[in-house]
């Protein structure tokens, strides 16, 4: 079995590529990184460093790797004869790598090979589907007709820490033990794909929510709040015992839609909560909060792990969720000026207040309950200058 692996990154290496290897699949990398590409030809293996209570190595081996941008050809033959094809290359590049994609798809349909499943591991919802839009503006009717009927797009929900790290060893990736790929049959053609690890679930959908409501809530209130205070982690932050409470409180809050939502039993759930936070606090990993609190704008959106789970609550409940509120009022202050979205955020505040920003990028019109409640928590928040 092959696989073709755009993404040789952290992620890509340290999660997707090395489920793929020991499901047996020889993993084909595609990336712009030259560095990386040539070590991955030249060793055909690399070294994954999972950092629990006790480090464990593994070895990852039967890789190889080709470069996107000065081997097109070989990517897209790669892709022809590939049995699955998988992404974690961010949400903004998708539309960068659907040309070869479907070139690749076009030579496949044409010496009518068998069933291929197309599965984009990104941090977002229907990354999938995104990519399967992106990829069928590059085929004609016919060749889209053809596609439908022989290339699987499977959406899926992602979830492991992979933090920031600089080696000795460029290849050797350090990765927490816990992981979660849950993949959606719904699209499936033929077989389901063999993925050790994997979880195949009919409806996607709560998923998605749990761990977005969960886990990129909460990292992204320890990242905010961990920021106003100047920690450079998220493990430093978790430690400061006021933003513990204050991400517990808002994945209680979450947590309330969830269970209400799609019928998870609330002590399940809890015990969900409860091993989020952990991994979180893990000791053996070291995730920077710049990294984890970037493009806020993106993190604002009305569909996104803070409003969306806020907005269900006061719609469901009937009451405003003061954490959540706190973590949207704490991502307001996020004013990094090496991130371009932060400056463009704080500049809109600037121009327009609170609710101007809320509006434009939330969704959220200066009547709904939340606002005044983010607007009240914001007046509250000034960044610690010592």
């Amino acid at each position: 079995m092959r696989a073709v692996h755009f993404g040789a990154g952290n992620i890509g290496r340290g999660f997707i590529g090395s489920l793929l290897a020991a499901s047996g699949y020889d993993v084909v990398f595609v990336d712009v990184n030259g560095q990386i590409v040539r070590l991955l030809k030249e060793r055909g293996e690399y070294r994954v460093i999972v950092a629990g209570e006790q480090r464990e190595e593994q070895w990852v081996r039967g890789v190889s790797a080709l470069n996107s941008q000065t081997e097109r050809e070989q990517v897209i033959a790669a892709i022809a004869a590939a049995d699955l094809v998988t992404t974690a290359v961010g949400p903004h590049i998708l539309p960068a790598i659907a040309p070869v994609i479907a070139a690749g798809l076009k030579q496949r349909l044409a010496a009518r090979q068998a069933p291929l499943h197309v599965i984009a591991c990104e941090n977002m919802i229907g990354g999938t589907e995104t990519l399967k839009q992106h990829v069928f503006a590059h085929l004609s009717e016919a060749e889209q007709q053809l596609a439908g009927e022989s290339v699987g797009f499977l959406n899926c929900a992602v979830d492991r820490i992979v933090p920031n790290q600089t080696n000795d060893d460029p290849l050797a990736v350090t990765v927490e033990p816990f992981f979660e790929w849950a993949i959606e049959t719904r699209n499936v053609i033929g077989a389901v794909p063999p993925i050790q690890g994997a979880h195949f679930v009919a409806d996607l959908g709560p998923y998605i929510e749990r761990k977005l409501f969960t886990v990129n809530t909460g990292h992204a209130l320890a990242a905010y709040l961990g920021y106003l205070k100047q920690y450079e982690t998220v493990q430093d932050a978790m430690k400061d015992s006021a933003i513990r409470a204050d991400v517990e409180q808002a994945l209680s809050e979450s947590g309330a839609v969830l269970v209400k939502k799609h019928g998870w039993k609330a002590d399940e759930h809890r015990a969900y909560i409860d091993t989020t936070i952990g991994r979180f606090m893990n000791p053996a990993l070291s995730d920077d909060i710049i990294r984890v609190a970037r493009s806020p704008i993106r993190k604002l959106g009305p569909n996104d792990r803070l409003v969306a789970p806020a907005v269900q609550y006061c719609a469901l409940f009937g009451n405003v969720p003061h954490g959540l509120a706190k973590g949207i009022a704490a991502l307001l202050r996020f004013d990094d000026d090496r991130d371009v979205e932060a400056a463009a955020l704080q500049q809109t505040i600037a121009q327009h207040g609170i609710e101007g920003a809320l509006r434009q990028y939330a969704g959220l019109e200066s009547g709904h309950p939340l606002v005044a409640a983010v607007r009240e928590e914001y007046g509250r928040m000034e960044k610690n200058k010592s």
